[in-house]
């Protein structure tokens, strides 16, 4: 079922150009309770995009480098890193757009993250105009109207909701 979830997700992904286009990806290597991005981080590496992945550093910021599809369990806390040369902090600023994990989102573009903040850090330092895109499962997209995601001042929206079943610009 979650290799099924997976590829669903990935098509979802692709079927817009902004995501398919894209030359710099940043993206994550899920964990068993994370939608799957196997099939997505392939599916980019074969149209020759640069995959980047996330590894948590010791004061919770996030260095990043580039996906070979080949990962280790994470160290200390995040999931599976790549083995690539690190690029630095710094490199969420070369991105075109960025997928990011999420517990769950609403439609006014607010994450419901892990609580460490590492995304939200990292989010403030991308290109003007760079799309954030949340991957959650359908159960985890919720109409702000009824059930909005809580939310703190530090909190940094996302553009875009993928589920296995649409994606949804988010307000």
């Amino acid at each position: 079922m979650r290799a099924w979830l997976a590829d669903l997700f990935a098509r979802v992904m692709l079927e817009n150009p902004e995501i398919a286009l894209a030359r710099t990806v940043g993206l994550y290597a899920s964990m068993p309770t994370e939608p799957g991005t196997e099939p997505l981080r392939q599916a980019l590496r074969a149209t020759g995009a640069q995959v980047l992945l996330p590894v948590v550093l010791e004061d919770l910021s996030l260095d990043w480098a580039e996906d070979t599809g080949v990962t280790v369990p994470a160290r200390k806390m995040g999931g599976p890193e790549p083995v690539g040369p690190r690029l630095g902090p710094s490199a969420v600023a070369t991105l075109d757009v960025i997928i990011v994990p999420a517990l769950a989102v609403d439609t006014l573009g607010h994450r419901l993250g892990q609580g460490a903040g590492c995304y939200d850090r990292a989010l403030r330092e991308l290109s003007p105009g760079v799309c954030v895109v949340a991957m959650v499962h359908d159960e985890e997209l919720h109409d702000a109207a009824v059930e909005p995601v809580p939310t703190e001042p530090h909190d940094h929206p996302v553009h875009v909701a993928v589920t296995p079943s649409r994606w949804m610009h988010l307000a």
